[in-house]
């Protein structure tokens, strides 16, 4: 139990309350320490310095970005000065022949069946979207009307990654077939491939009976857009199926068009093509086709007019590393081809050889693929 206070200090502390002085301090009281009355610095208010952060780190967070794209920029640079630049090395034979920043690539002379040079042409790999050409030239086979409209089904956008369409609109077969070649459209490659009279399955099955009739043993297709790495070929096959595709006067014409605007049952719609070469005045392309998905890096077949000559070559590139690199390897390899075209075209083209060319698959080169 704690102590009552003592009877002096109680009548104390009436008093003062009495006459409303303080009472004196105790001698404890007295003992303590007084605080210190110096004026402590002040405190910036918690806004402040809120504020001071978020300042500090967003000047950061800009600066930051800056260098990078800078970066990217200077990097950027330094990939199209190389690419700019065709590299060549030493052949088996001491000749001087590309060197091509890809995984394959060919020339071919569609006269002679002659592959004037080649890279791994004969190696299957994965061809993306290049797989459009046949989806393209198994469709028309039917003699299909072409003003006919068809419904987009959500089936056919889900999952296409490229697509210009939408769901429930409609669009003319002829519409779909510039989409499909111009644009790579994914949609357009599946609904064609459900317009045909046999279905989408049975389409497949005759893309593969297609290439067996043209001999393309190294060919197979899995779906009609490409999306699938199961879409497989090689260089020499899509040289010869691009030479194949651009006899066709109506794809020809499509796959040389830049620009086409059309109207969909719901809107207006202009799409380009992905074919960059197209826009190079001084390059004549009778038709060509891109491709990429990750497993089959950036591809991209043509058939080409060599300058002032009249003659035509199949230039197919797959595997390049960039976009930019797949057109860029075409240039060169056109360019390199044209520099040994005098003394070669001229007069019956099939009596006439390339120095260095070799001739069309033998038995032995089956035997590669």
């Amino acid at each position: 139990m704690w102590a009552s206070a003592s009877p002096a200090v109680a009548q104390t502390a009436a008093g003062a309350a009495r006459t409303g002085t303080k009472p004196a301090a105790s001698a404890s009281q007295k003992s303590a320490p007084a605080k210190s009355t110096a004026a402590s610095p002040a405190k910036a208010p918690a806004s402040a310095v809120k504020n001071t952060k978020t300042s500090y780190s967003a000047s950061s967070s800009a600066a930051r970005r800056a260098r990078l794209a800078r970066a990217r920029s200077t990097a950027r640079a330094r990939e199209a000065a190389q690419l700019a630049q065709p590299r060549f090395k030493l052949d088996e034979q001491g000749s001087i022949v590309p060197d091509v920043r890809a995984e394959a690539a060919i020339i071919y002379n569609p006269a002679t069946g002659q592959v004037l040079w080649e890279e791994k042409a004969f190696d299957q790999r994965s061809i993306a979207s290049i797989t459009k050409v046949m989806t393209a030239i198994c469709f028309l086979e039917g003699q299909p009307d072409l003003t006919r409209e068809v419904m987009i089904e959500r089936a056919d956008t889900r999952g296409a990654s490229t697509t210009h369409l939408r769901a429930y609109e409609r669009v003319s077969a002829q519409n779909l077939l510039h989409l499909l070649l111009m644009a790579s459209d994914n949609a357009a490659a599946r609904t064609l491939a459900r317009m045909s009279p046999e279905g989408p399955t049975a389409f497949i099955a005759r893309m593969n009976e297609k290439a067996a009739e043209l001999g393309l043993t190294s060919t197979h297709y899995a779906d009609p857009s490409g999306l699938l790495s199961d879409n497989v070929s090689s260089a020499y096959d899509m040289a010869r199926l691009i030479t194949y595709a651009a006899e066709d006067e109506l794809l020809s014409t499509i796959m040389r068009t830049q620009e086409y605007a059309f109207r969909t049952s719901r809107r207006p719609l202009t799409i380009h093509s992905t074919n960059q070469l197209l826009k190079s005045p001084e390059i004549d392309v009778r038709g060509g086709k891109t491709g990429f998905i990750t497993r089959s890096g950036y591809c991209l077949a043509t058939l080409l007019r060599l300058p002032q000559l009249n003659q035509t070559v199949a230039v197919v590139v797959l595997g390049a590393k960039s976009n930019a690199g797949r057109f860029w390897e075409t240039r060169h390899l056109l360019n390199w081809i044209a520099s040994r075209a005098p003394g070669f075209i001229g007069g019956d083209a099939s009596t006439h050889a390339l120095q260095g060319a070799v001739a069309p698959a033998a038995p032995d080169r089956q035997d590669r693929r």
